[in-house]
């Protein structure tokens, strides 16, 4: 529920040439105050990322404002976090190895407080420099934007600050699932195929996804819950195959559980009559 005044509603967001001059963190030193605290990012869970849809995983923070600071004149101060790989100063000064939020609003709480929700922005376009290789597909570092600004619109003084947060990057992945004979007899078999591949940021494609174990999920016709009824290594190819009896019409489906670099994949599920 959103409560306080709205004091700032930020696009940060910059195109293909990277950070603006006035969006981009400052590699000053300077102690500027400013307190942010309360972060965080994608309500905790992993973010993943596939290989041309823009990821915008939620983003919450407060801001503390020091003194000679109001929330009533948010264009004096600027405030918000970031995830970086590396060095920070490096990271912020180059646009590489950098991900920042697409746009955030914060709303007042009192006159030196806020609270503010948006999202980080990860496009995973050529251009961009977010996931340009599959290295990226690790754990990031949260640091922390913090500027004030003169009366006159000039920058005051800033300073990075790191965090000991952290946000897991991972790679997409997708499965696929075909079931037949349809329709079957009751008692004859049924083979269940598929495929797993997983999203190359390097080059922007989805490649086989080998050596790993798939669950194949049944779900009844009439029930609402889908159990595992076999389990299948993908191929070199990431193909996948199992073999099951037909005993009531329902769907099948492939699950893929993920790893600390690759998402979840859950395949459409294939509905099969049985007669």
């Amino acid at each position: 529920m959103k409560t306080g005044r709205r004091i700032a509603a930020v696009a940060t967001l910059v195109g293909a040439l990277g950070l603006s001059a006035l969006n981009a963190p400052t590699a000053q030193a300077a102690d500027t105050g400013i307190t942010v605290s309360d972060i965080v990012v994608n309500n905790g869970k992993p973010i993943v990322v596939g290989t041309s849809k823009v990821a915008e995983p939620t983003l919450r923070f407060t801001i503390a404002l020091p003194s000679g600071y109001s929330t009533a004149d948010p264009s004096r101060y600027d405030a918000y976090p970031f995830l970086y790989r590396g060095g920070i100063t490096t990271a912020a000064d180059t646009g590489e190895n950098f991900i920042q939020p697409g746009s955030y609003t914060c709303y007042e709480t009192d006159p030196k407080h806020a609270r503010c929700e948006g999202n980080l922005y990860i496009d995973p376009h050529p251009s961009q420099e977010h996931v340009d290789s599959n290295s990226d597909a690790t754990t990031w570092k949260v640091g922390v934007s913090l500027k004030l600004w003169k009366a006159d619109g000039g920058l005051k003084t800033g300073e990075l600050e790191t965090r000991s947060q952290t946000a897991q990057l991972k790679r997409a992945a997708k499965a696929t699932a075909n079931a037949s004979p349809e329709p079957v007899t009751k008692g004859r078999s049924i083979t269940v195929t598929g495929k797993l591949t997983r999203a190359n940021w390097s080059t922007k494609k989805y490649d086989a996804y080998s050596g790993r174990t798939v669950s194949l999920q049944f779900r009844a016709k009439g029930t609402d819950t889908f159990k595992t009824v076999k389990k299948a290594t993908t191929s070199s190819t990431g193909s996948l195959k199992a073999t099951v009896t037909a005993s009531v019409d329902g769907s099948y489906r492939w699950v893929y559980y993920g790893n600390s670099t690759t998402g979840v994949a859950t395949s459409p599920a294939d509905y099969v009559d049985v007669r």
